[in-house]
């Protein structure tokens, strides 16, 4: 094995135990992450979810033995002043167990999992419940921690579940991910949205960045003047990948401006097409509102998450 391998590796057989321990932990918004830290004199773990959920330091004496080990093998640990830090982060959702990057995200390769995750993985859901066709084929782009991937893989274990992403950090997670949910249908591709693969899917699903990100940190920063660029380049470059009957799901944040919404008025005249079937709703009309105090945002007056379905009808 090489080392990436070996601490891949590691990673899973960390993951592994936390699963074994009954380890439970829901990532909330940074925000609220940030008002929990600041009731705390000192943050300081008093237990795995202290260490691996709220991302604190901890003293090496309060992991047992064998989560240090893997810890160390990994490469997933970092000094912190006198004390130990997890580099990285353990959510649960549904059942699953997901690592990702710690709080706070800052590193251009972070991959992030939050609020978000969670109500991507209830639109997959949805969709799933609707459609009674089979499913041979699907792909997750921007994968990231592999959300999509794996809650479309555990629904439907006779498809073949493509997750793809830019950044190698987020396809060795989702890897990892994969494998600690027992999931052998999912496979894991270096891609600029759908570049790298070929054919049709019978689905598509994608939970892509929509913020304007100082940093440009991949996980965030959706491009264009208002983060709208990379979600109208998925539904403008993936509904021609659909099989009859195939469905885009994608699940995103648009800021509104005086009444208006931008994606909308952008992605309609692709849309405009009657081979194409879609919906189109707010499932959020308001997150994230401390953006709104960054420049760039001055004219916005909030920023909603929606949920676009394409179904390719002919």
């Amino acid at each position: 094995m090489s080392a990436q391998q070996l601490a891949d590796r590691a990673l899973l057989n960390l993951g592994r135990g936390l699963k074994e321990s009954g380890y439970r932990f829901i990532t909330p918004t940074p925000l609220t992450h940030e008002r929990v830290y600041r009731r705390l004199a000192t943050p300081l773990a008093m237990n795995m979810r202290d260490v691996f959920g709220w991302s604190m330091p901890f003293d090496n004496e309060l992991l047992p033995e064998a989560f240090r080990e893997e810890l160390l093998q990994a490469g997933a640990i970092e000094k912190h002043d006198a004390l130990w830090r997890s580099t990285v982060r353990w959510s649960s959702l549904d059942g699953l167990l997901f690592a990702h990057s710690p709080f706070p995200t800052v590193q251009a390769d972070a991959v992030f999992f939050g609020p978000d995750s969670y109500r991507f993985a209830q639109v997959i859901e949805a969709h799933l419940q609707q459609r009674f066709e089979p499913l041979k084929r699907a792909v997750d782009i921007g994968c990231g921690a592999g959300v999509g991937a794996l809650v479309v893989a555990r629904a439907r274990h006779d498809a073949e579940v493509l997750a793809v992403d830019i950044n190698p950090r987020a396809l060795r997670m989702t890897a990892v991910n994969a494998e600690l949910a027992g999931l052998s249908n999912v496979s894991v591709y270096h891609s600029d949205v759908l570049a790298s693969v070929e054919g049709e899917f019978d689905l598509i699903v994608a939970n892509p960045p929509y913020m304007n990100d100082d940093g440009q940190r991949a996980y965030r920063h959706g491009g264009g003047a208002l983060g709208e660029q990379l979600s109208v380049r998925i539904v403008s470059e993936s509904i021609g990948r659909l099989a009859l009957g195939g469905s885009l799901v994608l699940y995103t944040g648009v800021a509104m401006v005086a009444g208006a919404d931008p994606f909308l008025k952008a992605v309609k005249p692709l849309l405009a097409n009657d081979a194409y079937g879609w919906t189109y709703r707010e499932l959020d009309p308001d997150v994230f509102g401390e953006e709104l105090d960054k420049p760039g945002y001055e004219g916005v007056e909030r920023i909603a998450v929606v949920a676009l379905t394409v179904t390719r009808l002919r």
